[in-house]
């Protein structure tokens, strides 16, 4: 099953992908908390591509294919902004995260951790981000 949504660069756009998620997500075998943990990961790599690489430019998309099979899900999430590559991303450390009180930062170790494989593209101004969730039959 391949679906596609394209996403204006805009926050109200958020809701809409939590939706377009759901409904493919919920035909999956993954339990409703599953579900719940990979829309966050999906909507975080896509909320940080709307704000930090598109400055929140209605004008500028960003596109999701979401490619199924029984055994894997694959989100692949395609832009033309400022390329962030989330496979160099160092991870803070938490404590260091509380102590200086500081917002954010976070976002991309919930992504690490909630997804099985991620892959980054980049050429040009063209940047492809592959999340991979493996889906495990019950």
């Amino acid at each position: 099953m391949n679906s596609q949504l394209r996403l204006y660069c805009d926050t109200a756009q958020l809701s809409e992908l939590r939706q377009f998620l759901e409904a493919i997500l919920k035909q999956t075998p993954l339990s409703e908390i599953e579900q719940h943990q990979v829309i966050l990961a999906v909507e975080e790599v896509c909320a940080n591509l709307i704000i930090h690489s598109h400055d929140c430019n209605s004008n500028e998309f960003i596109d999701l294919n979401v490619i199924s099979s029984k055994a894997l899900i694959v989100f692949e999430i395609l832009d033309f902004g400022k390329g962030f590559n989330i496979l160099e991303y160092r991870e803070p450390e938490i404590s260091q995260v509380i102590k200086s009180k500081r917002k954010g930062g976070l976002g991309i170790i919930l992504v690490k951790r909630i997804m099985d494989k991620i892959e980054f593209e980049s050429f040009e101004n063209k940047n492809i981000c592959r999340l991979y969730k493996i889906l495990n039959s019950k």
